[in-house]
């Protein structure tokens, strides 16, 4: 089965509020995270919302009404403040606040505004993503982030967002796993000829829908040109909020696996991060904090990844399972950039809610080494509170402490919830 990140490498292949509201921030959060496209429901202006569309496509479905958290947010809020958890992370669509190009949605800033305030009422910090992943359609129309102003659009973006709500929010991320795009060398799941071919198939059948001769999207074709533009972005968008609000912590989540080089795979591993992760981590240098989000470990052997020893434990399905990486994750990070890390994702694809249940723990004890050793770790948030539209692969990946009836999307709060919780509330009590 295609798992997130497979199916994201083979597509590659209320107003500002005063300070008294912003709540302490020396508090370790204990959250779930979801992301827009993924769970609020027809997204129609996004980019990846017309590939779903398109024939050809490479999406096993499209996203339609996702979870329907669009309307039932305030359902979502609720469980993670009932689950004892203090911090929910989730993040706002740039194209509903801006459907057509310098045309922005009051409308749906309030909405937005509405869910931060929601969150502080209910004790909940907000971390707030500027961007997971989509686009509007109009800006991949017009080159993406390939496009010279490209920077200064995503700027002008954050800037509304910031003035909108920034009061209320208590850590910023501009965006969400921007180093995912360049992931292909260092996969084991490399997308052959075919895949490449029927992804362009799709692209080109947005830009003709678009009316364009284009249609660039980060996840979608060659990141090496959109890169510079993207790092950039990162830059401005900080500014901007940074502008409106300056104490606001802001960052960007990093897709960071655990890299393990074995006999011969040093060069590998230099070559990887040098690649994979410092540019994003140069980017990074006058950031708050850095997030890391980590689902695996990687084994690098002198030509590149490989799989895991026959000694490592395993799933049933026979997938590695190795929680602790994500301790190896934070300490990398931490190391090579000096800041703060915030766990912003990790979690577990398991139809068995039993294995996620024991995941966690294991998982949780692998952060909390790393605060014993002096690092500063400022949270863990597990991906995700749904099970969601997990991209190209659909609705079948089951990452969610929740399960949500695909008919009446009623929430039903899993087993694997309830451990969360309790270990949150006995650290918060201790």
């Amino acid at each position: 089965m295609i798992d997130r990140r497979q199916a994201l490498a083979l597509g590659a292949a209320a107003m500002a509020t005063p300070a008294l509201a912003r709540g302490p921030r020396d508090t370790f959060l204990w959250g779930a995270a979801t992301a827009g496209h993924q769970v609020e429901g027809n997204n129609i202006n996004a980019d990846i919302w017309l590939l779903e569309q398109m024939k050809p496509t490479l999406f096993a479905e499209p996203s339609g009404d996702a979870c329907d958290s669009l309307h039932r947010w305030d359902e979502d809020v609720a469980i993670v403040k009932a689950l004892g958890l203090n911090a929910y992370r989730f993040s706002v669509e740039w194209s509903r606040i801006e459907p057509a190009e310098g045309q922005f949605s009051q409308a749906y800033l309030d909405h937005y505004a509405r869910i931060v305030a929601a969150c502080r009422a209910a004790g909940l910090a907000p971390v707030v993503t500027f961007n997971h992943f989509t686009t509007p359609r109009w800006f991949a129309a017009r080159g993406g982030w390939e496009a010279d102003d490209a920077p200064a659009l995503f700027a002008r973006y954050c800037d509304r967002v910031a003035r909108a709500m920034a009061g209320g929010i208590s850590y910023a991320l501009t965006f969400n796993e921007p180093n995912l795009s360049i992931s292909g060398p260092w996969s084991r799941f490399r997308p052959d000829a075919k895949a490449k071919a029927a992804t362009q198939a799709m692209i080109a059948a947005a830009a003709k829908a678009s009316g364009s001769d284009r249609f660039s999207l980060l996840n979608g074709g060659d990141p090496a040109p959109m890169i510079p533009g993207l790092l950039r972005a990162h830059r401005l968008g900080r500014a901007a909020i940074k502008a409106v609000r300056s104490d606001l912590p802001v960052g960007m989540s990093l897709a960071i696996s655990d890299d393990i080089a074995l006999s011969g795979g040093e060069a590998m591993l230099a070559a990887k991060r040098r690649a994979y992760y410092e540019p994003f981590f140069e980017a990074a240098r006058d950031d708050d904090f850095v997030g890391v989000q980590t689902y695996e470990r990687t084994y690098l052997g002198s030509n590149g990844p490989v799989d895991a020893p026959v000694k490592t434990q395993r799933r049933a399905d026979g997938k590695p399972y190795e929680p602790e990486a994500i301790g190896g994750s934070i300490r990398y990070a931490h190391r090579a950039t000096g800041k703060p890390i915030m766990v912003t994702e990790n979690g577990i694809d398991a139809t068995d809610d039993a294995e996620r249940a024991r995941f966690i723990p294991s998982a949780i004890a692998a952060v909390e080494a790393a605060r014993r050793d002096g690092l500063p770790v400022l949270g863990y948030i597990h991906w995700s509170l749904l099970d969601n539209f997990e991209w190209l692969s659909g609705y079948k990946p089951r990452y969610g402490l929740v399960a949500v009836d695909r008919t009446t999307f009623k929430r039903t709060v899993k087993p694997s919830a309830r451990v969360l919780g309790r270990i949150a509330q006995a650290r918060r009590t201790a």
